[in-house]
C-alpha cells in the first residue's frame, strides 16, 4: 500500500489505524471520520488530511501514515540540477523528494505534498523564487516549511532581498552537494 497517496478505502484506513475495517466504516458512517461515498456505489474514500485528522484527535500513532522520512520539493526548471538534487537526497535515504519546474506547480505541490523543506531556484520560468517564498509564508499553514532559495545570484544585497521574502537560507550555484545535504539535513534535525 502506498503510505503517500492522497485518497483511501476503508480498509487501507484500517491497516494504517490497526483497528478493524468495521470500526472505520462505523466511524466514518457516524461522521466521526470525513470522507465522501464513491457515486453510484456504496464504496467509502477518506482523504488523507482527514485520516490524519481523525488519527491526531483518537491519538493513534501517525508512525504507518508518515514514512518518518523528511519530505522535501525540489523546485527548478534546470533538469539536469532537479535530477541530481533528486539522485543525492533520494540515495540519502533520510528524505521523500518531489519536483516542480515552475512556481505554479510549486504552489500545488506545497499543498498536496507538505514538504518539510523547500529548495527553491530564484529564477523560475513562470515567477521569481522570492514571489513563491513570500505566498507561502502568507499562509499560516505553512509556517514550519523551511526553504532554502538557490540562485547563481552574487550581490549581497540580492541575497538579504531574498531572505527577507521568508526563506531560512541562501544556497549559492554551483553549490557543494555535500554541504547542501548536511544543511538541509541540519534545518530538518535528522541524523
Amino acid at each position: 500500500m502506498d503510505k503517500h497517496k492522497d485518497l483511501f478505502t476503508t480498509g487501507e484506513a484500517a491497516d494504517i489505524c490497526k483497528v478493524s475495517q468495521q470500526t472505520i466504516i462505523r466511524c466514518f458512517d457516524a461522521g466521526r471520520l470525513e470522507g465522501f461515498r464513491v457515486p453510484g456505489s456504496r464504496f467509502r474514500r477518506i482523504p488523507r488530511e482527514n485520516l490524519l485528522r481523525f488519527m491526531k484527535g483518537n491519538n493513534i500513532p501517525l508512525d504507518n501514515l508518515e514514512s518518518g522520512k523528511k519530505k522535501v520539493l525540489v523546485v527548478d526548471d534546470d533538469a539536469e540540477i532537479v535530477e541530481l538534487l533528486v539522485d543525492v537526497l533520494i540515495r540519502d535515504g533520510r528524505f521523500d523528494v518531489r519536483t516542480a519546474s515552475s512556481g505554479y506547480d510549486a504552489g500545488i505541490l506545497t499543498q498536496q505534498f507538505r514538504p518539510h523543506l523547500i529548495l527553491l531556484d530564484y529564477m523560475l520560468p513562470d515567477v521569481n523564487g522570492n514571489v513563491v517564498c513570500e505566498t507561502i509564508r502568507k499562509n499560516p499553514e505553512f509556517e514550519d516549511i523551511k526553504i532554502f532559495i538557490i540562485s547563481g545570484v552574487v550581490r549581497q544585497e540580492e541575497i538579504d532581498y531574498l531572505l527577507k521574502s521568508g526563506a531560512e537560507d541562501f544556497i549559492r550555484k554551483p553549490f557543494n552537494i555535500v554541504e547542501l545535504t548536511d544543511k538541509i539535513a541540519a534545518a530538518l534535525e535528522v541524523r
